[in-house]
């Protein structure tokens, strides 16, 4: 399903622990991280999709995590030719994704990178929030960035009234140039779209 610019509805998913780490899979038969993400069926909508695709990349129901905020608008990118499916090459531009934060509220051994016949992941670690973009292929990068930026608000306090002037926008310039010195990389691991 496309929509008539030619990007596929998608979700994106951040799930987070106790320690506020974010949940990081390596995909199957790669060397390349990503978080769990999929495609939006006809008649779904981005919330329902999101939890189909958590119950069939990690294992989770929605009675494990705890929804804790989404993105406000559809976040794009567009796959490079080599990485489009033939069948789809002149029709299809990219993704277009709903990101959700999530937190668990479940035991890590909840999750199950098995729970159907074809597994999205084949190993998993809890990473610090920022992750090393470099790691991710790199034309998600930047979608990445802009989910985990807006998402933050969530996450981590903001300055509160009685700092300094100035302090505030000086930790969100500091927090935005951290991120793109860390999704400066020369290349990204090749990775499967689809």
């Amino acid at each position: 399903m496309l929509d008539k610019d030619g990007y596929r509805p998608n979700v994106g998913i951040i799930l987070l622990n106790s320690r506020n780490e974010v949940f990081w899979g390596k995909r199957v038969k790669q060397h390349s991280w990503q978080f769990p993400q999929g495609g939006i069926k006809y008649g779904e909508s981005p919330e329902q999709a999101m939890y189909r695709e958590l119950g069939e990349e990690i294992g989770l129901t929605a009675d494990h995590v705890k929804l804790v905020g989404r993105t406000r608008e559809w976040l794009r990118y567009e796959v490079p030719d080599q990485w489009i499916r033939r069948d789809l090459r002149g029709n299809y531009r990219g993704q277009k994704q709903i990101w959700f934060l999530l937190r668990l509220v479940a035991r890590d051994c909840d999750v199950s990178l098995r729970a159907t016949t074809h597994p999205e992941f084949d190993a998993w670690r809890w990473h610090d929030y920022w992750v090393p973009l470099d790691a991710v292929i790199e034309f998600k990068r930047a979608v990445y960035q802009q989910a985990l930026l807006e998402l933050s608000r969530f996450v981590f306090k903001p300055a509160r009234p009685h700092t300094k002037p100035g302090h505030a926008q000086t930790a969100m310039v500091d927090t935005a140039v951290a991120i793109t010195l860390k999704s400066a990389s020369a290349a990204g691991a090749p990775g499967d779209v689809a």
